[in-house]
């Protein structure tokens, strides 16, 4: 049997548990708030870096700081800047080969001192490339090595025991969110550019363009304004599923209402048959709300949500309609 005593179990109930947690959660929240408010002109100097690299983002580290650095990796990829992860101890085996002049090294390293991003720094300056060191502070080696340096500060870690890296992996996952957005933005990363990366899941659907899925073509009822209303739906019968509005355009082509089947169920329940025989016009919505042919999937779902419709017509440019979104095509999607 070991000599070494088992350790007993130490109560711990539920409020405890519960208040312990929050005061983790509010620990690590207080610490973002310095972040925040000790930010200064080196952050912008690290943007500029980035918005004008020729290159690709090199971001490394190792343990907890090296898991922030793949996903700041991922979501520079995501939002627009060329990105990789180089983990450092496999650097100093080859993989620096991948390093060049144009590239920006995003270095992590709380203390600065890890051996493994230390030993690369000399190589990434001797190829040329810059270094932004995301650090606790500017008094280290990474830092003495970096073109920019970006403090986290020296922050005390979370929980009772102080050790486990945890407010400083916030704010190193923030400082990294914060820097990979702002560049994203400085370079005028648009929504349907971050659609083009997102073409998979519920993200991807929402941002799908809304020409891609609009019902349109034969698709559509398109009728003039003059058009009886027994006519118009005389004339529209399709023997395929049925789009449920009549888009009503004048004589230059540009939409100027609807008329859908719970406008009709209006008429009848209304005893108003004769206006069957009456011009669209007179029975139809006017200034219906519309979207433009350049707009996304999410977009259409969230004013289908928002104006609680059942069809939205998209038009173009000079109002034209060109499509239709039916409430039934987007079941199952939510609002951004």
């Amino acid at each position: 049997m070991s000599s070494v005593a088992l350790k007993q179990s130490i109560p711990f109930d539920q409020f405890e548990q519960l208040r312990e947690a929050r005061e983790i959660i509010r620990h690590e929240a207080d610490g973002l708030v310095t972040l925040s408010n000790h930010l200064d002109t080196r952050f912008c100097e690290a943007v500029d870096l980035l918005r004008e690299c020729c290159g690709r983002a090199i971001v490394t580290g190792i343990g907890k700081a090296g898991i922030i650095g793949q996903k700041m990796t991922a979501t520079l990829s995501s939002t627009g800047t060329r990105a990789m992860f180089l983990h450092p101890a496999e650097g100093v085996h080859g993989d620096l080969g991948c390093v060049c002049a144009d590239d920006v090294v995003i270095a992590f390293s709380n203390s600065g001192e890890t051996e493994e991003v230390c030993r690369i720094l000399p190589i990434v300056r001797q190829i040329g490339a810059k270094i932004v060191a995301i650090t606790g502070n500017s008094e280290n080696r990474l830092a003495q090595a970096a073109d920019v340096v970006l403090e986290i500060g020296r922050l005390r870690e979370a929980g009772e025991l102080c050790l486990a890296p945890s407010t400083t992996t916030t704010a190193m996952l923030a400082m990294g969110d914060a820097l990979a957005l702002v560049v994203s933005q400085a370079k005028g990363f648009t929504a349907r550019d971050f659609g083009v990366f997102h073409p998979g899941g519920s993200l991807g659907r929402q941002l799908t363009p809304i020409r891609e899925v609009m019902r349109h073509g034969s698709e559509l009822r398109i009728a003039s304004q003059d058009e009886t209303v027994r006519g118009t739906l005389q004339r529209l019968r399709s023997s395929g599923r049925r789009t449920g509005a009549i888009l009503v355009a004048n004589e230059k082509g540009v939409l100027c209402g609807v008329f859908t089947d719970s406008d009709l169920a209006r008429l009848l329940e209304q005893h108003r048959d004769e206006q069957l025989d009456a011009p669209v016009s007179e029975v139809m919505t006017t200034n219906p709300t519309t979207l433009r042919d350049n707009s996304s999937l999410g977009d259409a779902v969230t004013m289908l949500t928002e104006r609680k419709i059942s069809e939205l017509p998209i038009v173009d440019s000079a109002g034209r309609p060109v499509g239709l979104i039916d409430i039934t095509d987007v079941i199952g999607l939510t609002p951004n």
